[in-house]
């Protein structure tokens, strides 16, 4: 595995349910304000916004044998402080945030972007050591799948070593030509930049593995 290359598996309909069931009961139960609240175009998309998000940490958990998340957050406060999953190893300790998005395809190309928002980088008492990237996309023949895209090392991204930094206001130019507006201060990393993520005998062994390269 290296930067041009990540990996798909299946997501299951079970995997499906547990993430929309979870979402149901914190919006029921966990009354905390969401990142997007104030832009009211994403408002109507809390539910799927959430599911998305729940459904990466539950899909991340399952592949690296984690304790799957017990509420959905979409939250400003009251929230895990950017440890969605404490990873220990003999030598370090990380915590992971993970980062998740829907795409129109599994062809993903070595500039497409993450995008993390500058006051969750900067949070005061936040945990993260690294983000996790994960895209998920339709397939007509194989359902919905998930792309393992890999870490991003939050202490690179703040000194600069990867990501571009852009201000509330910047226009951006995508690629084809179209463009929009960053309503916050935000880190954009380009996918090629992202660390790979860890394979191992289990994930190899999951529905519907392979391991793809980025589009150049």
């Amino acid at each position: 595995m290296n930067n041009a290359s990540y990996i798909q598996i299946s997501v299951s309909d079970e995997q499906k349910l547990f993430a929309r069931e979870l979402v149901e009961y914190s919006l029921r139960h966990h009354h905390v304000s969401n990142i997007w609240d104030r832009q009211e175009d994403k408002l109507s998309q809390t539910r799927m916004m959430r599911f998305t998000g729940s459904l990466g940490e539950i899909v991340f958990a399952d592949a690296y044998h984690l304790p799957r998340p017990t509420r959905s957050f979409g939250a400003v406060d009251g929230q895990d402080w950017g440890q969605d999953f404490k990873i220990v190893s003999e030598t370090d300790t990380f915590c992971v945030d993970i980062k998740s998005m829907k795409r129109r395809s599994g062809i993903l190309a070595y500039d497409y972007v993450l995008n993390i928002p500058a006051s969750q980088l900067y949070k005061p008492g936040s945990k993260t050591s690294h983000y996790f990237c994960i895209s998920f996309h339709q397939s007509d023949t194989d359902g919905t799948v998930a792309s393992l895209l890999g870490f991003v090392d939050k202490q690179a991204l703040q000194k600069g070593e990867v990501g571009n930094y852009f201000k509330t206001g910047t226009k951006r130019v995508r690629a084809d030509g179209s463009s929009f507006i960053f309503n916050e201060n935000t880190y954009e990393i380009l996918f090629r930049d992202i660390d790979p993520p860890v394979l191992t005998d289990h994930i190899k062994r999951m529905k519907g593995f392979r391991v793809c390269e980025l589009k150049f």
